[in-house]
């Protein structure tokens, strides 16, 4: 009788190992899920990000059994791709202080990898390393699974969690400010999806009038005769400036101001279409000569979404002239498209921080002598030159002082640290451009310059210094409203050896789209059939673009570009 026992152990040791495989596998199918809960109550703050969370999630986790079956396997598809989205949103803020959106995933081009991979040499070999580790796991899930779900039902469950997604994006979309906020990761990023694949439908990338009677001509390129000599032009971007006189309560150093007025003493205001971060919005002004309010909620990758695109702009026209064209740029090329936008809006050599030899954030100086010493060194001394000198010394924080080895004599005009430090930035800046100005008139001692600066937004601080009774959200609606207060910057024109041509077009308040046609009027370049256009606008409007009519300008116009066929596939 004494074998009964040991098979009696034996059955129970195999259930209790058969129960042990059950618990494991049952913990493959429960762990993503688990994962999942954890990763939103640490990024989601409220009821209605969560809710988002938690409908993508199902969409994920639906779509991925109706595809393989497998409920385990879904779910750590469905968690790998959360984890995504949350890593690549909080690197993407800690960049350029915006979350990820889904517009991200519609403009993926090499640049934007080439950036990535320049600025984190072993990027790459991580994804190597992720997918050699992840890849078996995947295979260990497909093995433990033990369950098996029908496709159907799996489907039907995916459509539901869409449809309800959907119609709450629609019914509570998401304010475009709360893009800046580093929290709500995957519900900002899926709300997005469902409102900017609405609006591309409705009226693609840009917004345009659906046809047009009226013709623009394709200019010529031989078409060009300026009546007097043709002065270099130098457009120079003032980072992060503006006159923080709009503010009340703020101590200046004596003096202040100065830098702001022009050549004839006046003191001119450049309404930018961002505030606080992306310069490239006005990139796109300043070299297209559009507004980047057209692109609506692709405005973000204005830049990106034009390289290749837009065939217009200021370097364009400036080249039809006999201009060569140059451009100097603090950043990588790839950062947002920079360097294959310049090339489409006419920039024949664009000279990034590579190429310049910068070492983090220069002095304006840096890039003053830089472009000095391309200007000496040209192939063709005699041909009229182009040059964007694009600055980056007044980039935030200013929490910290920047150069501390320059302007030693500078006394604190008593506000709070970061504002002090935000006027020595300007008169550092105003020193190095008087500076740059007596370099010109030495090497250069008997060339004609028409110099124009512009301030491409205002601080990030600047709306609550503008308005310090409002909350987040009060500030948040005056952005969204496009107070021009927050917009206002301003613009200057400055010559060596050359007399500004008067024009109507220099106005003393303009939106940043019509400062190549100011360029080119106060530089006396006649102008092509595109800018002859916009002029009427600017003069019918009165210094106004987008903001005309609630952009029915705009509208009519970029129709008018696609069918001269200077804007394409937008």
């Amino acid at each position: 009788m004494a074998p009964a026992p040991q098979q009696n152990s034996s059955v129970a040791a195999l259930a209790g190992g058969l129960a042990a495989i059950g618990i494991w596998r049952l913990m493959a199918v429960a762990a993503p899920h688990l994962g999942a809960l954890i990763v939103m109550l640490r990024t989601e703050t409220d009821f209605g990000s969560r809710l988002c969370f938690l409908l993508t999630w199902g969409i994920m986790n639906f779509l991925f059994i109706a595809l393989l079956r497998r409920p385990a396997l879904s779910g750590a598809l469905s968690l790998t791709l959360t984890v995504i989205v949350v890593l690549l949103s909080r690197f993407k803020h800690d960049v350029v202080q915006m979350t990820a959106n889904f517009v991200d995933l519609m403009v993926i081009d090499r640049d934007t990898a080439a950036f990535l991979l320049t600025i984190f040499p072993n990027l790459r070999w991580s994804i190597i390393g992720t997918g050699l580790v992840t890849l078996p796991l995947m295979y260990a899930l497909w093995w433990l699974d033990p369950f098996r779900i029908r496709r159907l039902p799996a489907a039907a469950a995916c459509l539901a969690c869409t449809a309800a997604l959907s119609g709450y994006a629609f019914a509570w979309p998401d304010e475009a400010w709360r893009g800046y906020y580093d929290d709500g990761y995957l519900s900002k990023f899926a709300r997005s999806g469902v409102t900017t694949v609405s609006d591309f439908i409705a009226h693609g990338f840009m917004e345009s009038d659906p046809a047009s009677s009226e013709t623009l001509k394709v200019p010529l390129v031989d078409a060009c005769h300026p009546a007097g000599r043709r002065p270099n032009i130098i457009m120079i971007h003032d980072e992060s400036s503006f006159d923080i006189r709009a503010a009340a309560g703020v101590r200046v150093p004596p003096g202040y101001g100065s830098q702001f007025k022009s050549y004839d003493g006046v003191a001119r205001k450049f309404l930018a279409e961002s505030n606080g971060g992306p310069s490239w919005f006005t990139e796109y002004n300043v070299l297209a000569g559009l507004s980047s309010r057209s692109f609506g909620r692709f405005a973000y990758f204005v830049t990106r979404i034009a390289s290749g695109r837009v065939e217009r702009g200021l370097p364009l026209s400036l080249r039809r002239c006999g201009y060569d064209t140059l451009s100097l740029y603090p950043a990588f090329g790839g950062f947002m498209g920079a360097r294959g936008f310049q090339a489409t809006t006419g920039i024949q050599h664009f000279y990034d921080a590579h190429d310049l030899h910068a070492k983090d954030v220069e002095p304006d100086s840096f890039f003053y002598d830089k472009a000095v010493k391309l200007m000496t060194e040209r192939e063709r001394p005699g041909t009229p030159l182009f040059a964007f000198v694009y600055l980056a010394a007044n980039h935030f924080p200013w929490e910290t002082t920047f150069r501390p080895d320059m302007l030693p004599a500078w006394k604190r005009p008593g506000n709070v640290p970061s504002i002090d430090e935000y006027l020595r930035r300007q008169a550092m800046s105003a020193n190095d451009y008087a500076s740059f100005v007596a370099a010109l008139k030495k090497k250069f001692p008997a060339q004609p310059f028409l110099i124009v600066r512009y301030g491409d937004h205002q601080p990030e601080f600047s709306p609550q210094l503008l308005d310090p009774e409002l909350d987040e959200a009060g500030i948040g609606k005056k952005l969204m409203d496009y107070d021009p207060r927050y917009y206002a910057t301003y613009y200057a024109i400055d010559a060596i050896n050359f007399e500004p041509v008067k024009s109507p077009a220099v106005m003393d308040t303009i939106d940043a789209a019509y400062l190549p046609l100011v360029i080119q009027e106060a530089a006396g370049i006649p102008l092509d059939p595109s800018f002859e256009e916009q002029k009427a606008i600017m003069l019918r409007c009165k210094g106004k673009f987008y903001s005309c009519k609630d952009g029915a300008e705009a509208r009519r116009f970029n129709r008018m570009l696609i069918d001269a066929g200077m804007i394409k596939g937008l």
